[in-house]
């Protein structure tokens, strides 16, 4: 089946009843694509100054979650800022004021199922982000004679939000601190995969009481091993 090559992917926010993302609610899609977006990466550090210096270290403390900041636009002008006229069936529903109380159930609004605000997906091109609505800006910008509301500009931040299992592979911490599941291959030993972990081989006594293995040379390959954290 061929892909059709005329066909305008337009940006779609997804909501979820679950933070895995499996349960699916339902989807808001955006009437235009935005001209642009912004991800936003933030790092916090601890300033500590020693006794008797002048400078300052910046010990880091912890990443934040990404945001992402988008402009969405509902209009039901039937015009475009471009002066083109919008074609019959572009959109379902072009009723801005109903367009803008659907973005909000689906984002901000609490879910009775979950008791709070329910978990998104903003897909677009290469863009795929699970998040959480933090704010929504709502502009109201042009009305019909009635008063009725046919265009509004919609400022949006969402803030990442990932499951502690996909965060955790993201991270690819390898502190000894840590407990690690590590595979067994051929001609792996516990005392070498005890060096490469903690850097000291000693403590594979350990390791083996840890996986209440009563022989540590005889190891099979495809099997797994934890070794338990230590402190430093």
């Amino acid at each position: 089946m061929f892909k059709n090559l005329f066909k305008i992917e337009k940006l779609k926010i997804t909501a979820y009843n679950d933070r895995e993302r499996n349960i699916e609610d339902n989807t808001f899609e955006a009437m235009f694509n935005p001209e642009s977006y912004s991800l936003r990466y933030e790092t916090v550090f601890q300033e500590i100054q020693g006794l008797n210096t002048s400078g300052r270290e910046a010990k880091y403390s912890l990443s934040k979650p990404n945001k992402l900041s988008l402009k969405i636009i509902l209009d039901d002008s039937g015009v475009t800022d471009f002066g083109a006229v919008m074609l019959p069936g572009l959109c379902k529903d072009k009723d801005v004021y109903k367009q803008v109380r659907k973005f909000l159930k689906l984002t901000y609004t609490m879910d009775g199922q979950i008791h709070e605000p329910r978990y998104l997906k903003i897909e677009w091109g290469d863009l795929v982000f699970s998040c959480r609505l933090e704010s929504v800006d709502v502009k109201y910008t042009m009305f019909d004679r009635t008063g009725k509301p046919i265009r509004a500009e919609l400022d949006t931040s969402f803030i990442g939000d990932i499951e502690d299992s996909e965060r955790i592979k993201k991270e690819q911490k390898e502190s000894p601190d840590l407990t690690h599941v590590r595979t067994i291959k051929s001609d792996d030993t516990i005392p070498m995969m005890t060096k490469r972990i903690y850097g000291n081989q000693s403590l594979y006594i350990q390791v083996a009481l840890a996986n209440g293995l009563n022989n540590f040379r005889k190891l099979k390959p495809g099997s797994s091993l934890n070794f338990p954290p230590i402190k430093k």
